[in-house]
């Protein structure tokens, strides 16, 4: 499952973010293509990005003059949250992989959580509330509307967009300024944390992680507890990345379903949803001697 995962990630962030001409030479591509959304945190202004990024898109839609409804980024998120909830996050999102790869790294005591975890769970929350929704309505840079996540916070933006895009371009080298390397210093920070801490960013401050974390408990895609097959051996408890118990398991907001616990659980009692019902008609059709 971890092979696959991780297969999945790199050919989704190679496909969505495959315009070489734009990494060779400092440009953004502006085709058709990026009037399309991608459902991870995927930045526009990557130059090798073919579509938009969905956070960018609802901003975008929020800083139009006149306020009004977005009606296309809310019925692009309800497709995708209906659809896959935050199985978006652990297997679609760009940014998610960097984490997961720099967790990897054999160095500092791992650890799934950081303290106050109750606590700052919430973190990602304020952040849609705060930079998504009242930056983008309210915060003015000149006469225009601020998309506040992205120019302030986004460490994906800055990895994907700002640095491919400065090592190419020696006259934005030139304007880069304060905001730049305060955006440089939230980027490292995160990325030093990951390499001890799973995913900090999707864990306490990814505003799309918190809009797909909605949707958890009624999206397609779950993972299904048998519970009448359950020993309680605690496996999956053990193996998820963000340490769920298993009823809160493909549930909480907090699940990326990232697939850990269907492999490690012993007893094969979870099972994603698709997977959980093949299984079920191939046992009804067993003879029952």
């Amino acid at each position: 499952m971890n092979r696959l995962r991780l297969a999945v990630q790199l050919i989704f962030t190679i496909l969505t973010n495959g315009y070489t001409y734009g990494y060779l030479h400092g440009k953004i591509y502006r085709g058709n293509l990026k009037y399309t959304c991608v459902p991870g945190l995927n930045c526009y202004s990557c130059p090798g990005a073919l579509a938009s990024c969905p956070i960018g898109a609802l901003q975008a839609l929020l800083n139009r003059q006149g306020f009004q409804i977005p009606f296309a980024a809310l019925g692009f998120f309800f497709v995708f949250g209906s659809l896959l909830g935050r199985f978006v996050c652990g297997w679609l999102c760009p940014f998610g992989l960097v984490q997961d790869l720099l967790h990897k790294i054999p160095v500092f005591h791992k650890r799934k959580r950081l303290p106050l975890h109750h606590i700052l769970k919430y973190g990602k929350y304020l952040t849609l509330f705060l930079f998504v929704g009242l930056g983008s309505l309210f915060l003015f840079g000149g006469f225009a509307k601020v998309p506040a996540f992205c120019k302030y916070i986004c460490p994906s933006g800055t990895l994907f967009g700002a640095l491919p895009l400065l090592a190419a371009n020696g006259l934005l080298r030139s304007q880069a300024g304060g905001l730049f390397l305060w955006k440089l210093g939230i980027l490292l920070l995160i990325l030093v944390l990951s390499v001890k801490v799973y995913r900090p960013f999707c864990q306490y401050l990814c505003p799309l992680g918190a809009i797909y974390g909605l949707f958890n408990r009624f999206s397609l895609v779950q993972i299904c507890w048998e519970e009448e097959k359950c020993v309680s051996c605690g496996a999956c408890e053990k193996a998820c990345p963000v340490s769920l118990s298993v009823r809160e398991i493909s549930r909480s907001p907090e699940c990326i379903r990232c697939g850990r616990c269907v492999s490690a659980c012993p007893e094969k009692c979870l099972r994603f949803s698709g997977q959980s019902r093949i299984h079920s008609k191939k046992e009804q059709k067993e003879p029952s001697w």
